[in-house]
């Protein structure tokens, strides 16, 4: 793999920083705002002073992947810094979290990483669940491991085929995106819904699976592989992938872990953390998997580990499905689970726990618990705190893409401007996720 590509750029004579890089001199510009214009060095022609260019990409521009608007400083074509703006999608669903119920609170969950609706369901039902001390059905826990890993090769093939796109390949955009029309068959299946399923329950699953589901997801696991390998065919030695790639916004192991880094861009940088394997949760450690990391952190090793990571995650579906057991996918506690449709209409003591779930809400304990799960994106984390009431008095979201792009203006400058489509597509932001 070819070493990163080093680029130095004139930031005039103001001396050296405490972390040793060059300050900048102060900056003036035109009355148009876009054209920033040096002071000349002492050994320089005043008639040869630099003058930097400032651009916005986005925040309506399809290759921010959202409305992210990224302000640049040029040197010529050379970025000599960038400073992301966020909050054009917020939504306050942290806020909004405060005036529902715990059940309630799960279609938002969808709203945040929309790539990853299941997953965010099963994560946030897992925090609720250590609020109210439940402990689930191993149906249920199997269930979630399968929709979780359905949920994470959904997301990877987002932003293989559009990261894909970004760049100039245009053929496996469709060879992926077939594949992930096919997990969402399998989700409509399943609870009826595609792209924000609400799929969980405090407690369980909003259903279990229909028969047939379980053959026709075997028959996925088994042929999935093979777009994969078209996939990997198609890229990795690609000359213009390869390109394009390869020693773009690279971090050291120790820049990843000091930006707080987590999911594909810390373990490109050589750092093997993963929640699934460190803070085990769902019976992850009964499973047998790899955590794929990278030596270089660059683009190129973010597709590889995240290529990489599709085909452990149908290692662990294959483990899942096989050992799927038999049993309710719901705990029996009528404090928090509905009672049957059939035992509400014709049960007094059933339609008096159905009302009280829907109408007041479950009651948690007085408390607080943070549950962190292995999102596609990285470390995924929700806070809950409990004052015994129906409804959380705060809950707080751990975005991974939030803090992942915290890193982007390191990554990009002294790279060309067409290398920050790159560098960006390599972080894989949902804005609903980041603007919480």
């Amino acid at each position: 793999m070819a070493t990163k590509r080093t680029v130095e750029v004139a930031l005039g004579t103001s001396g050296v920083g405490r972390d040793g890089r060059p300050q900048r001199s102060p900056l003036t510009a035109d009355d148009g705002g876009n054209v920033l214009t040096l002071p000349p060095r002492a050994d320089e022609d005043p008639d040869m002073a630099s003058e930097h260019m400032l651009i916005n990409i986005g925040p309506q521009h399809p290759a921010t992947h959202g409305v992210l608007r990224l302000v640049l400083e040029l040197d010529g074509e050379t970025v000599v810094r960038c400073i992301p703006h966020i909050g054009y999608l917020h939504c306050g669903f942290e806020k909004i979290g405060e005036y529902r119920q715990y059940n309630q609170i799960i279609p938002w969950t969808d709203r945040e990483d929309y790539l990853n609706s299941p997953g965010n369901n099963c994560a946030f039902a897992l925090g609720a669940e250590r609020l109210f001390g439940i402990e689930i059905t191993e149906r249920c826990k199997v269930l979630r491991v399968i929709a979780m890993e359905l949920s994470r090769i959904m997301s990877h093939l987002v932003w293989m085929g559009t990261t894909g796109i970004d760049i100039g390949a245009f053929s496996p955009f469709l060879w992926l995106f077939q594949e992930r029309e096919r997990i969402y068959n399998l989700m409509e299946a399943w609870i009826g819904a595609r792209l924000t399923t609400t799929l969980t329950r405090v407690g369980g699953m909003g259903a279990d699976i229909p028969n047939g589901w379980w053959e026709q997801c075997d028959e996925f696991v088994r042929t999935f592989p093979k777009t994969l390998d078209e996939a990997d065919r198609m890229f990795t030695k690609n000359a213009i992938w390869v390109g394009r790639t390869v020693g773009l916004g690279a971090l050291t192991a120790e820049e990843a872990i000091n930006y707080g880094l987590s999911g594909p861009m810390v373990r490109a940088s050589g750092v093997a953390y993963d929640v699934r394997k460190d803070f085990p949760y769902l019976d992850y450690e009964t499973y047998d998997f790899d955590v794929p990391v990278g030596t270089h952190g660059d683009v190129y090793d973010r597709y590889l580990v995240r290529l990489e990571e599709m085909r452990q995650s149908v290692r662990i579906l294959r483990q899942a499905l096989d050992r799927l057991p038999e049993g309710p996918v719901n705990v029996d506690d009528p404090r928090v689970i509905l009672p049957p449709k059939h035992k509400a209409t014709s049960e007094m003591e059933s339609m008096i726990h159905h009302f009280k779930v829907v109408m007041e809400g479950p009651r948690p304990p007085v408390g607080e618990c943070y549950v962190a799960v292995e999102s596609p994106k990285g470390e995924k984390g929700y806070y809950l705190v409990s004052d015994g009431t129906s409804k959380p008095v705060r809950w707080r979201i751990r975005p991974p893409a939030f803090v992942n792009l915290s890193a982007i203006p390191r990554m990009v400058e002294g790279h060309l401007l067409s290398d920050v489509i790159a560098i960006n597509a390599s972080i894989d932001i949902v804005m609903g996720e980041i603007d919480r």
